[in-house]
C-alpha cells in the first residue's frame, strides 16, 4: 500500500489546456462574458461561456478583542443586504494585492492595520466565473481620522459597519444567517487559524498562481 502525503493530495493543480479559439460576446460596465472552446485532450473539444473578472481582495478585519469588522451592503442581484467583510476588484493597474486591500479597508471601514498576512485564496464560482479572490488578516487596527475618511456613496452611501466577536459571528454562519461567500470564508478561515495560533497563516506577499495576472 502507498501511503500519499495528505498535504500533497489535497492541493488544487493549474491545468493550462490549448484554448483554440476565444471572443468576448458582451462586454459589460465591470466584467465581460466570453465565449472559449478548449482541448480537454481525449475527451475532445467543449465550448464554454464564462464571466472575465480582474479578480478581488477582502480584509477579515480583527480587533485586539477578537471581533471582526463587517460591513452591511445592500446586494442587488440577491434583492439582500447582506454582511460582507470590506473588499475590492484589483482594477487599479500595477497597485499589489495587499495595497488594495489596505485602501478597500480605509474607504470602507475607516480603518488601517498594523499587520497584514494572507489568510485564505479561493474561486468565486469556478463553474462560470474566472474570478479569483485572495482574503487577507488584518490586525494592529486604527481609526481613521474624521477628517481622512473616505467619502461614501451609492450604495456604501451610510454603509453601517460593525465590530462583531468571532464566536458570534462563527455561530452566524453555522445556523445560515450569513451568506456571502467571502464573509462565511473569512469568519470561519480566521476562527479556525487563530486556534491553531495563527501558524497557517502566509505573508501578505505570498505567491498567487491562481490569479492569472500573477502567475
Amino acid at each position: 500500500m502507498t501511503v500519499h502525503d495528505p498535504v500533497e493530495v489535497l492541493s488544487d493543480r493549474l491545468q493550462l489546456l490549448p484554448v483554440h479559439s476565444a471572443q468576448v460576446v458582451h462586454r459589460g460596465m465591470v466584467w465581460n462574458v466570453v465565449r472559449e472552446t478548449v482541448d480537454l485532450g481525449a475527451a475532445g473539444e467543449v465550448t464554454r461561456e464564462f464571466v472575465e473578472h480582474p479578480g478581488a481582495v477582502s480584509v477579515a478585519a480583527l480587533d485586539e478583542q477578537d471581533r471582526i469588522v463587517l460591513i452591511q451592503q445592500y446586494r442587488h442581484p440577491v434583492r439582500s443586504l447582506e454582511w460582507e467583510i470590506p473588499a475590492g476588484l484589483l482594477d487599479v493597474p500595477g497597485e499589489p494585492p495587499w495595497e488594495c486591500a489596505a485602501r478597500e479597508l480605509h474607504e470602507e471601514a475607516d480603518l488601517v492595520a498594523d499587520t497584514w498576512h494572507v489568510l485564505a485564496d479561493y474561486y468565486s464560482s469556478p463553474g462560470g466565473l474566472n474570478e479569483a479572490m485572495r482574503i487577507f488578516l488584518a490586525r494592529g487596527l486604527t481609526e481613521v481620522p474624521h477628517h481622512e475618511q473616505h467619502a461614501r456613496h451609492s450604495e456604501e452611501l451610510g454603509m453601517p459597519v460593525r465590530r462583531v466577536p468571532l464566536e458570534q459571528a462563527r455561530d452566524a454562519v453555522l445556523r445560515g444567517a450569513l451568506h456571502n461567500a467571502t464573509a462565511v470564508i473569512a469568519v470561519l478561515a480566521t476562527h479556525a487559524a487563530r486556534e491553531q495560533a495563527w501558524s497557517t497563516l502566509r505573508p501578505l506577499d505570498a505567491p498567487w498562481p491562481e490569479h492569472p495576472a500573477y502567475r
